[in-house]
């Protein structure tokens, strides 16, 4: 009868452990992109990183898109976390563009964690072309691709720059841009992604491209965010690349209490370097891309900023 005993004890002092370490660790839902998508893959590594790393559970959740990921903060709890550019944020929050008559309360309590990596422009030329430079484009055969931020993006500069009525642009699908590059189908073709982009990658080990650089009077006229691709970025790179960029964010909202917004971001920024080993995108973020947030940054990670000697605005306060 003792043994029994004993034994029942036993169990219920295990089972008490059990529920002790399981309700110790957080839990944490993060939306960011389709899946199959660079940023459905950034949301992954950074699951495992979380859960390697201490007691943060992370789930993925497929999005429809930056602008759902906004509207979803009016449903959800204090565990969201999700992915998109700051200036939707304020868009949110002002009642305009594409939230204009969806206003809520909701979105004035959204607050920023850390910076991902941005989206970057590539203009990706032949060196058979001899373009260097993106005002000179005029009779090549450029592919822009559909329905993406880059094919958008790449049909504006090339309307700002004056060469829109002198390129053809191409009718090929941009996962075929480097076949088509390469059987000198197309002159270029026109990405965007974090970079290194893979199928910038692909396309410098597989022929001789030049990625254009841009002036600085070029990036102010696209009122984008001013980014460089470091010199040996890509095969046969020797010199940096000045481009365009469409920062990209982890928010969450004042719902999620302090120490996990700490321990989320303290996490991030002390297993980036690990991250970056892993895909090398990671290593195009760094603090200084702070600047980039133009709202309010959670005090749960204004808290780790501080710790770590990072400066931040006031208006990050």
């Amino acid at each position: 009868m003792k043994t029994i005993l004993k034994t029942a004890v036993a169990a219920i002092v295990l089972t008490s452990v059990a529920i002790t370490t399981a309700s110790a660790e957080t839990r944490v839902t993060y939306k960011s992109a389709k899946t199959g998508s660079s940023y459905y893959q950034m949301g992954v590594e950074l699951a495992e990183a979380m859960k390697a790393a201490g007691d943060i559970s992370v789930t993925i959740e497929e999005s429809q898109g930056s602008v759902q990921n906004v509207m979803e903060v009016r449903a959800r709890g204090g565990d969201y976390v999700f992915t998109t550019p700051p200036a939707l944020v304020g868009l949110a929050q002002g009642g305009k563009a594409m939230f204009e008559g969806k206003g809520d309360p909701a979105f004035e309590d959204i607050r920023a964690l850390f910076p991902i990596p941005s989206l970057t422009m590539h203009f990706v030329m032949s060196a058979g072309s001899g373009v260097t430079d993106i005002a000179d484009l005029d009779d090549q055969t450029i592919l822009l691709g559909k329905g993406s931020f880059g094919a958008r993006e790449g049909e504006k500069y090339l309307g700002l720059f004056g060469v829109a009525e002198s390129v053809e642009i191409a009718d090929v699908e941009l996962s075929n841009a480097v076949s088509a590059l390469k059987n000198g189908q197309i002159d270029g073709f026109v990405t965007a992604g974090s970079y290194p982009a893979p199928n910038v990658i692909e396309a410098a080990a597989s022929s001789s491209v030049t990625v254009l650089s841009m002036t600085d009077a070029q990036i102010a006229e696209t009122k984008r965010t001013k980014l460089t691709i470091p010199a040996g970025t890509y095969a046969g790179q020797e010199a940096d690349i000045n481009t365009t960029s469409l920062p990209v964010v982890a928010f969450t909202t004042t719902k999620m209490d302090d120490d996990t917004a700490y321990a989320l971001t303290k996490t991030y920024w002390e297993n980036k370097a690990k991250l970056g080993e892993t895909s090398r995108w990671w290593n195009g973020v760094n603090p200084a891309m702070l600047s980039n947030i133009t709202s309010k940054i959670h005090p749960g990670a204004v808290r780790y900023y501080q710790e770590a000697g990072i400066d931040l605005s006031d208006a990050h306060m």
